[in-house]
């Protein structure tokens, strides 16, 4: 099946290049965008399989952009590609909604191979990027509020490989236990965060620093 890419970046020569590339690997780039309410209305219209969103346009930020564009387009997976590799951006993304980062000097291969792996699910980000929250994490489980859920910590190691992307194949084989455990760690510690699939897994994970070994 074609996957289905929207463009946002406020930079045309950009944008028409990202959309090129992506065009030319067999992606079908259904609409571009230049700001804000221009993402969330031709979204709302197109439905996009995945947005790339860039952080900086001049009505808003990316993240307010991947907020109001996922209440129309909710089937839609965000990955954005910013200039900026600030930790704050990162964080303010992912709370947004965003399946993955990744800046703007990743090479080509590494930008279609990301948006493949958004397609199918995946949180993608620029190695180093998803560290800069680990600090937070760590601060939440040092003073953890009364809500805070509590992981075992087999699920927490789960969760970990699930931040990276990795399938259940692939978190059994480094971890020594069957598939079929993976599952079963993934689909309680879904029920314990309240989260409906492994997307939202996952960016649970990134943003609370937990895909850090």
């Amino acid at each position: 099946m074609t996957v289905r890419v929207m463009v946002v970046d406020d930079h045309p020569m950009w944008r028409d290049g990202v959309a090129r590339d992506l065009t030319d690997e067999g992606f079908e780039v259904v609409a571009t965008a230049d700001g804000v309410r221009a993402a969330t209305a031709r979204a709302a219209a197109v439905q996009p399989d995945v947005v790339l969103m860039d952080m900086q346009m001049p009505d808003g930020s990316g993240a307010q952009a991947t907020s109001e564009l996922l209440a129309v387009c909710p089937g839609a997976r965000v990955l954005v590609l910013s200039a900026s590799d600030e930790r704050d951006d990162v964080l303010d993304a992912v709370k947004a909604g965003a399946t993955g980062y990744l800046v703007k000097s990743a090479h080509r291969d590494e930008l279609v191979a990301a948006v493949r792996a958004t397609a199918e699910g995946q949180a993608v980000f620029t190695p180093g990027l998803a560290g800069l929250v680990l600090g937070e994490y760590r601060r939440i489980a040092r003073d953890p509020g009364p809500d805070t859920p509590v992981l075992t910590d087999r699920e927490t190691q789960v969760l970990r490989e699930v931040a990276k992307g990795l399938s259940s194949k692939q978190i059994a084989a480094r971890l020594s236990i069957s598939p079929r455990t993976v599952e079963n760690h993934v689909g309680a510690t879904l029920r314990k965060l309240q989260l409906a699939n492994r997307v939202e897994l996952a960016r649970y994970a990134i943003e609370h620093g937990l895909d850090d070994d």
